[in-house]
């Protein structure tokens, strides 16, 4: 039978040096939920458009004349967009993102 520091010992063995940091990242998603929201509706409006479109992250970055790495970044959904970056995003992928707001009026 395990006794309770026997149970804490094996505990310890498990535990990480760094802490996961879980708490500011929830702080940092609720202070950010506001463009974080349009961030992700643009990361799913290029998956879609990609799988319609048979593309991969690498061919969309060649497209816009960026990394792969950022490609992955922007589809997590939690990259702040520019407008540059939206109208990059736009004429790689043939999507008209930006387009409504402007002319909607």
């Amino acid at each position: 039978m395990n006794t309770r520091e026997e149970i804490l010992i094996k505990l310890n063995a498990h535990t990480s040096e760094t802490s996961s940091k879980w708490r500011e990242k929830a702080e940092w998603r609720n202070a950010n939920k506001a463009w974080l929201r349009y961030s992700q509706r643009i990361a799913m409006i290029m998956l879609d458009k990609m799988e319609e479109l048979g593309l991969t992250q690498k061919s969309v970055a060649e497209r816009m004349g960026c990394s792969q790495q950022y490609i992955s970044r922007v589809l997590k959904g939690t990259e702040n967009l520019s407008i540059e970056t939206i109208s990059k995003i736009e004429a790689a992928l043939g999507l008209e993102i930006l387009e409504p707001v402007f002319y909607s009026h």
